[in-house]
């Protein structure tokens, strides 16, 4: 766990790609952001929380006018129809679920999207598996599992749940500052000496 442990060292106390007014909108955005950046999310998320901000808004929204707002980030019907079902999921329990177990019976809501949620909004441990942790993960030897679901599972039997919440931001913010999917910056890297996978200099 060197890697880790040097990793945590460095990088910032609080770690946040999403940022959202409500905790049902920060919900909204991890479910948009499958299959494109933060960064995209965070650009359309105004205009779609100015016309709908909460579960009853959203739930009654026409879907053309939701894709209008998210076609950026592509796959914008699929997305619509999620977000929309999900605020009428909401809408009609009154109230978001706190447990992955729960969550992941919403429309629209993987076991990433339910970690992302009790980490951030319920302040659990959690296990986020996106991308940029499963890349890393797996190139540092904390995981040789590959389907996510998996990867998630793994790390959790193998390392004590006090570290899962900080081990997911820690990894998936290195994962876009230095061990990229291609052409990772192992030159930079703080923790290249760790990793199973460097690429010769």
């Amino acid at each position: 766990m060197k890697a880790f442990e040097i990793l945590s060292s460095i990088y910032p106390e609080e770690i946040n790609f999403l940022h959202a007014d409500t905790p049902f909108q920060f919900l909204v955005c991890v479910c948009l952001s499958a299959q494109t950046t933060d960064a995209a999310v965070m650009r359309v998320a105004p205009s779609l929380f100015s016309l709908y901000p909460d579960p009853a808004s959203l739930s009654a929204a026409d879907a053309e006018e939701v894709w209008a707002i998210i076609r950026p980030l592509g796959f914008w019907r699929t997305k619509a129809k999620n977000i929309i079902g999900l605020a009428h999921a909401v809408d009609e329990m009154g109230y978001i679920p706190s447990t992955i177990e729960e969550l992941i019976k919403l429309p629209g809501v993987g076991r990433k999207t339910a970690n992302c949620y009790v980490h951030h909004i319920c302040g659990a441990p959690a296990v986020i598996v996106d991308t940029h942790f499963k890349r890393v993960a797996a190139r540092l030897g904390y995981t040789s599992e590959t389907d996510p679901d998996r990867v998630e599972l793994d790390i959790k039997s193998r390392y004590p749940e006090e570290i899962w919440s900080r081990m997911s931001m820690v990894l998936n913010l290195h994962g876009r500052k230095y061990c990229f999917a291609k052409n990772p910056d192992c030159d930079h890297c703080p923790v290249a000496s760790y990793c199973t996978s460097r690429k010769p200099s």
